[in-house]
Order: C-alpha cells, then sequence, then structure tokens
C-alpha cells in the first residue's frame, strides 16, 4: 500500500487509540483484518500471539508488525511512527505544564487528584491479567506453586528492591525455563548495562528507557515499576507527586502507555531528554520487527521461548501489583487516600474506564485546590 495510506491509518489509531492494548489491538484488527483485508484473521491472531511473547510493548508490536506486512519495511517504520509519535508528542507537551517547579494551583490540583487515583489502575491492571494466568496452569499443581513463587517474586521485587526489579523478571523466567528442561540465558549482560548506568550523565536514563523498551514482559504498566525507582530515589529526577503525574499522563493520553517514558525524560533532560527516552524505549520494537517479522511463526512455536514468559509473565504481574503498594505510599493527604478509595471501586469492582477515572480524578483534584485543600508535593 501507498506510504502516504499507512501514515494517514496509523496515525489516526495514534491519535484515537485510547483505553491501552485491547484498545489499540481491536482498532488496528478492525483495520487490517476488518474494512481493508490486508491480513486475514489467522494471520493477525498468530502475529498478536508472537508479539506476546516478545519483550516490550506488544500492541506497538503489532501495529508495526502489521504496516511491514502492509507496506514493508519502509512501512513498517512510517506506521510504526504514525501510531507513537502522537502519544510522545502529547506527553512532552503535558509534562512541559504538570511537571513545571512551580506549576498553577489549577495543574498541581489535577495532578494531585489524579495521582490519586494510580495505584487503582494498577491493581487494576494487575487483576485483568492474573486471571488468564492463572487460568493456564490451574490444572498443573508444580506449575501453579511456581507461578504463585514467581508471583510473589515479582510483588516483593517491586516492593523492595526498586531498580533491580528487572533481574527478578529475568530470573523468574530463566526458573520457569530450567523447570521445562531448556537451556538458561545469561542474566550477566543485564547486570553489567546496570553498572554502565551508573556512571551518570545520558547513560541512566538510556538505561532506564532500554528496561522499559527491551527487558519488560507482562503488559504495558508493568514499565511503572521498572521505572519508579530509578526516577524518584536512583537519580532524582522526579519527586514522588511528579512520577504520579507522569503515570497519570501516560494512562490518560491515546496511544502506546511506553510513552509514559518520554515524561521520565523530561524531568531528566528536558524536552532532549523525553525525545532521546522515547527513541530508546521504542527502537527495540522496531528492531524486533524489521530483523524478525518473517520469523514469526517460528518465535510463537519456540518452546523456550513459551517458558520464559510462563516465568517472567508472572513475575510481571506480581511486579504490578507492587507497584500499586509503593504508588499509594506516595500519597501524602487525607483527600487522596479517599480518592483512591472511590477510583478503586470504579476501575475494580465496577471495571469502568480508565481514562474516565483519572480525568474525574483530575476534575476533582482542581475543586479541591481551589477550595484550599492541601496538595502535598
Amino acid at each position: 500500500m501507498p506510504l502516504s495510506t499507512v501514515a494517514r491509518e496509523w496515525a489516526r489509531i495514534g491519535f484515537t487509540g485510547f483505553g491501552g492494548p485491547p484498545a489499540h489491538i481491536a482498532l488496528l484488527r478492525a483495520l487490517v483484518v476488518e474494512r481493508r483485508g490486508w491480513l486475514d484473521a489467522r494471520e493477525f491472531q498468530d502475529a498478536n500471539a508472537a508479539c506476546g511473547l516478545l519483550p516490550g510493548p506488544a500492541s506497538t508490536q503489532l501495529s508495526i508488525f502489521c504496516a511491514w506486512r502492509v507496506a514493508g519495511p519502509a512501512g513498517a517504520v512510517v506506521g510504526g511512527l504514525g501510531f507513537i509519535a502522537p502519544a510522545v508528542a502529547l506527553v512532552l507537551a503535558l509534562s512541559a505544564l504538570f511537571l513545571e517547579r512551580d506549576p498553577p494551583l489549577w495543574v498541581r490540583g489535577a495532578g494531585a487528584g489524579a495521582g490519586a487515583a494510580v495505584a487503582a489502575v494498577a491493581v487494576r491492571a494487575g487483576v485483568m491479567l492474573l486471571g488468564p494466568s492463572l487460568a493456564a496452569v490451574r490444572g498443573d499443581r508444580a506449575r501453579l506453586l511456581r507461578w504463585a513463587a514467581y508471583v510473589g517474586a515479582g510483588t516483593a521485587g517491586a516492593v523492595w528492591l526498586g531498580a533491580w526489579l528487572v533481574l527478578v523478571l529475568a530470573a523468574c523466567g530463566i526458573a520457569e525455563l530450567i523447570a521445562g528442561g531448556g537451556r538458561p540465558w545469561s542474566v550477566m549482560p543485564l547486570a553489567h548495562a546496570g553498572r554502565m548506568a551508573a556512571a551518570g550523565g545520558l547513560a541512566p536514563l538510556a538505561w532506564t528507557a532500554l528496561k522499559v523498551g527491551a527487558l519488560s514482559f507482562g503488559g504495558g504498566f508493568v514499565i511503572v515499576p521498572l521505572m519508579q525507582a530509578d526516577a524518584i530515589h536512583a537519580y532524582h529526577w522526579m519527586s514522588a507527586g511528579e512520577f504520579l503525574n507522569a503515570v497519570a499522563l501516560g494512562q490518560a493520553t491515546p496511544g502506546p502507555v511506553v510513552a509514559t517514558v518520554a515524561a521520565v525524560g523530561y524531568a531528566a533532560h528536558g524536552v532532549a531528554g523525553g525525545l532521546l527516552a522515547a527513541l530508546v524505549a521504542f527502537a527495540p520494537s522496531f528492531a524486533f520487527i524489521l530483523l524478525g517479522g518473517g520469523r514469526f511463526d517460528r518465535v510463537r512455536d519456540d518452546r523456550r521461548a513459551r517458558a520464559f514468559l510462563d516465568g517472567a509473565g508472572p513475575a510481571a504481574i506480581g511486579a504490578i501489583l507492587g507497584a500499586a503498594v509503593t504508588l499509594a505510599g506516595a500519597l501524602t493527604q487525607a483527600w487522596q487516600f479517599a480518592l483512591l478509595g472511590v477510583a478503586a471501586i470504579w476501575l475494580v469492582l465496577a471495571r469502568r474506564g480508565i481514562v474516565q477515572a483519572l480525568v474525574g480524578a483530575g476534575a476533582i483534584g482542581v475543586i479541591a485546590a481551589l477550595m484550599g485543600a492541601p496538595l502535598g508535593r
């Protein structure tokens, strides 16, 4: 197909894709299978399954793969950028407003309100992933026990280990690989990269973005615990309240939630830092498709890849739930905890929309701020 068609259709999804990966997958399927017939239903299903086995943002990789199938390598680049660029641009623009050192009172209120609901979003994301993951191992007692251990390890890692959570995810994947009789991969390159990041400068930001884009497993929200310790405690790019704002921005804007990393980059080094973080975070997705898109059938059928994800995936779910603990711990005001409770009922019990919850909480925060409620920082 002409690149102009790819640019237009993929940018439309990038601008309208509210609701995270499930919404992105539905919009892509409606475009390439139902409306245009560029892929058949089985090919789309197989591509979605293969992307789920890769580290990094699965819906982003699926969007790049579909564009690659439609218009080749150039289409992959054009379609991928069309899907990603609106989210990155919006996050950077909003970061300039919400992460200013002395933002207006209404902006601080909106951030405090939306930030109060973020922990409930994490719980919602973890709970939605728990059911299908548990169902896959329910009939095998040994696998069920290992699954529970991986979830517990991921939760503990998110709460206690901070920046080294990625090693927990890798270790759980390797443990399941060994349990299945496969050959383990070494985690030493990850540790070496972590030591390199400690050197300072732009290296820490690049390492944080790389973890988000190439070393995350189990859904978009797992990027939150992977970024949190680096952004707040290790490198002091932002306060806990500002990090809550950044997560809320990533959830409330359309397109891939991994664009949240651009807000962290902005806090670290301004617009240039935001662009660098986005570039590093999304580059692996392009590389996976451009270098390996033709081998997706083998990826989906690879026993080692499935075994690794069977360990790393539950650990990532645990990390998401652990992130809810640390995100809630960043709240400072009683009215924020009350708002968190309301958001939890809306999202977890009523299973209503995430964007509506964040926008509504932000509006309540604006009202609270204008009425003189304490905001903290």
